[in-house]
């Protein structure tokens, strides 16, 4: 295993981080009002009524019934997404999947995890969930409302995952407390906001995940959905006032359920410091695991081993009670 060397970026993806420099860093603060912004939008979203309607998929797996579904999240939008259940052996975890920000068309049908429900949600304005005005572009998606804290596309997509959790309790209430959730890229980011406040959920896997420590994010050059943040910001000098609240790292502090992080020494689209920033806020407890990763969002020698060895940790981590 080694960091890629020959990439087509004219930056460094790896930003001059050496391992033990990742390793120290740490979330910030976050705003003094960070935790009533959050605390109070849980509390609304727990009050809407997800109505999940479930139908037979044409997609079809060997080890999965494969299911259609949708369900009403917060502001009536309503979420598309794709419900696995086993076909052998009883339900007894749930699993909410998030996805990157090039969405989702289908399920991972290889999902190291047994005995669970598996609700793969699209969160709003991507994917089965596009509507507009919301843009299923990362560039335009990134910036929907970001003006607006309390409407900004992000806080939605967090309520997105309370409201899959809630589904999940609706038809099948003896998982309560068995939920977890499972996020890459932009799903990792979300998945911390939304784990941190929702205690529902019991476990958490986040790889590479991004909207994390937003000052840091701000500065390092970037390719995807930072570096249209990066170019708002060159004419919207108070974007962090907003970003502040959506920062996955700040969030990640407030988790007290056990935790499995994959992050990367090496990625042009989520910097590693900023990755490793969610990581490390709960190095000190002994439910947290971090998995380091050459690479993310970048193919490399050995990322096949590397990944199946991530995906044997999963298994683990989702098997245990």
């Amino acid at each position: 295993m080694s960091i890629p060397t020959n990439h087509p970026f004219d930056f460094d993806p790896t930003y001059g981080y050496g391992l033990d420099a990742l390793l120290a860093m740490r979330p910030p603060p976050g705003p003094p009002h960070f935790d009533e912004f959050w605390r109070l939008r849980h509390t609304r979203a727990l009050t809407v009524d997800p109505q999940p309607q479930v139908s037979t998929s044409r997609s079809s797996d060997a080890n999965w019934h494969v299911h259609d579904i949708t369900y009403t999240s917060t502001g009536g939008f309503r979420i598309g997404g794709w419900l696995l259940l086993p076909r052998g052996g009883p339900v007894t975890r749930g699993l909410v999947v998030g996805h990157g920000y090039g969405g989702r068309d289908q399920p991972d049908f290889d999902i190291p995890v047994k005995d669970t429900a598996v609700l793969f949600l699209c969160f709003r304005g991507m994917s089965r969930s596009s509507r507009p005005p919301i843009s299923s572009d990362p560039a335009w998606h990134v910036l929907h409302d970001i003006d607006t804290p309390e409407r900004y596309i992000l806080g939605g997509c967090v309520e997105d995952a309370w409201l899959a959790v809630s589904v999940l309790t609706q038809l099948y209430p003896w998982l309560a407390h068995r939920i977890g959730y499972a996020g890459t890229s932009f799903g990792g980011g979300i998945g911390a906001l939304a784990i941190a406040f929702d205690k529902r959920i019991d476990r958490g896997h986040l790889v590479v995940p991004t909207f994390s420590n937003m000052p840091v994010w701000l500065t390092l050059p970037t390719v995807g959905s930072g570096d249209s943040v990066q170019n708002y910001q060159r004419t919207h000098r108070d974007v962090l006032k907003t970003l502040s609240l959506f920062d996955a790292a700040t969030a990640a502090t407030r988790i007290e359920v056990p935790m499995l992080m994959a992050v990367a020494r090496f990625d042009p689209a989520v910097a590693p410091p900023c990755q490793f920033s969610v990581a490390n806020a709960r190095v000190a407890s002994n439910h947290h695991r971090t998995f380091v990763l050459d690479a993310g969002h970048f193919d490399y020698p050995g990322m096949g081993e590397q990944h199946a060895l991530l995906s044997e940790e999963v298994r683990r981590f989702f098997r245990a009670t």
